[in-house]
């Protein structure tokens, strides 16, 4: 893919906070933050994060141009030594991520910057445009998909996206939760993933006749002909002159494969069952009935509980945009300043919002999952130095209502690390997997998950615990805080 320079990818203030550090040199410290969402979006049980490779571009990428710096100065408001320093900008610092097409869950980090605050500062911006809107849509076609139980669901909304790169980078998140192609060939040229489609119905519109359209259309692309039914009449014209023209391909000694008709209008519960027994009694028995129409999972649920015939899904508007919930809310925040003596000491956001404080320090997640089964049973956020034996036993506690313990024994649990390295001294360790092995690695993910969480009404949460020595910490900086003469 075309490496692109999205420098000036950025908000102002992140710019003149940078001057502010560069003209008191003692404030560029080497810090910590965290990128984390509060709240699961679509009201769901759990997210998709995605959007990995894109930030490793980005970041690799990174350099003020000689355009870029003239039109800072004609701003009006940097200073020439300090746009001298952006001229030989680089990112020099850490960074760890968990792997896209991880399922993950509210306050727990999904990307971690190591570095000198004035870089780590640059990069928020980009940082939370690409893994929010990644990890949104990515998120958004795993419930689609789930939704489909099973069937064929394809990404059908480029033309409803907000703009280019949200159509690109949205199916490319579509892919990775779930779906099996996408009508967006320029995404399927840059990932290398399965593109699909049938024809509009200007098609059938422009010519004399139904049946010529349906007829001339198979014969064009006889190993996928997927003919749309709908322009006219679907059960009178359209279905008829589908099964018409499918007989006489079999007549002509043409094997069909991959064929069948697409419904975009009326009742696609009535019409797929209707459809089907047309299509069965013509003897057409293996015939693909592909259904669109401002589809989103709650519709396909429906449909599904109805008893809908329908085989492949094709979801555009609801899906590219996640119509319900347009915005996955993830922050970025920091949670530790080095000091002089090379340790961090760490830092909290203190609220009146419980659910804004944020949690301090330099941490990792593991994933504590059932020994039987292979389930999440809950994550655990902690310090970097802690270290756990899955043959001991482990206490987790709610650290919103702390009377609220979960015991496990020694054994009956397993351990795995989230968060890997990514950046290492501003050189990219991290190798970015296909699209297509990640959105497999994505469904792998996906079925450790509880049915119970994955439900779309009231789901079950998985709890995000902190460890007791993380807890502590940050209780005793909000006490400090609160006993603080103001």
């Amino acid at each position: 893919m075309q490496k692109q320079n999205l420098t000036l990818l950025t908000d102002l203030y992140e710019l003149t906070m940078m001057q502010g550090y560069f003209r008191h040199k003692d404030r560029n410290e080497t810090v910590i933050f965290d990128m984390f969402y509060r709240t699961n979006p679509c009201s769901g049980g759990y997210a998709i994060i995605a959007g990995l490779e894109q930030l490793i571009d980005f970041i690799e990428n990174i350099h003020f141009s000689t355009e870029d710096i003239e039109y800072l100065r004609s701003l009006g408001i940097f200073h020439e030594d300090f746009l001298e320093y952006l001229s030989g900008f680089g990112f020099s610092g850490d960074i760890f991520a968990i792997p896209e097409g991880t399922v993950v869950f509210p306050r727990e980090p999904l990307v971690k910057v190591i570095a000198p605050i004035m870089e780590a500062q640059m990069i928020e911006t980009a940082i939370l445009n690409i893994i929010n809107h990644q990890s949104l849509i990515a998120t958004k076609a795993s419930r689609v998909c789930h939704a489909a139980k099973g069937d064929s669901v394809l990404e059908f909304g480029l033309r409803r996206a907000q703009g280019p790169d949200a159509g690109i980078y949205g199916a490319r998140a579509a892919i990775i939760g779930g779906c099996d192609g996408t009508s967006n060939v320029l995404c399927g040229r840059l990932f290398d993933v399965p593109v699909r489609g049938t024809h509009a119905h200007s098609w059938i519109m422009s010519f004399p006749d139904e049946y010529t359209a349906f007829l001339t259309y198979a014969k064009l692309y006889p190993q996928t002909p997927i003919l749309l039914v709908d322009t006219y009449d679907t059960l009178r014209s359209g279905v008829p002159n589908a099964i018409r023209v499918f007989l006489e391909l079999r007549e002509s000694g043409m094997e069909l494969r991959n064929y069948g008709i697409r419904l975009d209008s009326g009742d696609l519960s009535y019409l797929s069952k209707e459809a089907r027994r047309m299509l069965d009694e013509a003897g057409f028995t293996d015939a693909a009935i592909l259904a669109s129409n401002d589809l989103d999972e709650y519709l396909i649920e429906s449909l599904k509980a109805q008893g809908a015939m329908i085989t492949t899904w094709g979801v555009g508007t609801h899906l590219i945009t996640s119509r319900d919930d347009p915005a996955f809310g993830g922050v970025y925040k920091l949670a530790a300043i080095m000091g002089d003596d090379g340790e961090f000491i760490p830092k909290v956001k203190h609220s009146e919002n419980s659910d804004k404080v944020t949690n301090p320090h330099n941490k990792k997640i593991l994933r504590i999952y059932d020994k039987v089964n292979g389930k999440v049973k809950a994550d655990l956020i902690c310090l970097v130095s802690e270290e756990y034996d899955e043959n001991e036993p482990l206490l987790l506690f709610d650290p919103y209502e702390p009377w609220k313990k979960t015991y496990l024994h020694g054994g009956s649990y397993t351990l795995r690390e989230l968060m890997v390295p990514v950046f290492e001294n501003g050189k990219c360790v991290y190798q970015s997997p296909s699209v297509m092995a990640i959105r497999d690695y994505c469904r792998r993910e996906l079925d450790t998950l509880w049915e119970e969480t994955r439900r779309f009404v009231n789901p079950h949460p998985v709890y995000v615990d902190l460890s007791q020595p993380l807890y502590d910490i940050k209780m005793k900086l909000l006490k400090q805080e609160r006993d603080k003469p103001h």
